[in-house]
């Protein structure tokens, strides 16, 4: 069997997609939206655990979406390119234009907090309402 060479703008997009695809990183991105936190202004503002928020951080970072300024013994947090938040923007709009089909996907819909046959009348479609 011959592998088949990856086309590595689409490694580069899932990459970024994968990035973004968890609850907790998708609130840290829209609370640093509004301008620079710390980790602790994070960990009380999305009540998540400091490990956690660090963590999260610590792969948007590596993705290159995320700038970690130091001041003193702290570390400031802020978006590393304002066209992320234009992505953001877009996804929101997409998600209102697919209603439900997003959230009732059978591959990525569904998730562990949320039970299968959980009504879907107010699907959420914005991060605002999809982050923790």
């Amino acid at each position: 069997m011959i592998a088949k060479k990856v086309d590595p703008a689409l490694r580069r997009g899932a990459a970024l997609f994968h990035g973004l695809g968890d609850r907790a990183r998708l609130a840290i991105v829209r609370e640093l939206s509004h301008g620079e936190r710390r980790v602790v202004d994070l960990t009380k503002t999305l009540g998540l655990a400091q490990g956690t928020v660090s963590s999260h951080l610590a792969c948007l970072r590596d993705c290159g979406l995320v700038v970690g300024r130091p001041e003193g013994r702290q570390m400031f947090y802020s978006i590393a390119h304002p066209e992320l938040m234009d992505l953001i923007g877009a996804a929101e709009q997409l998600l209102a234009l697919t209603g439900e089909a997003v959230e009732l996907c059978p591959n990525y819909g569904p998730t562990a907090d949320t039970p299968t046959d959980a009504p879907t009348e107010n699907a959420p479609t914005t991060t605002e309402e999809v982050a923790p």
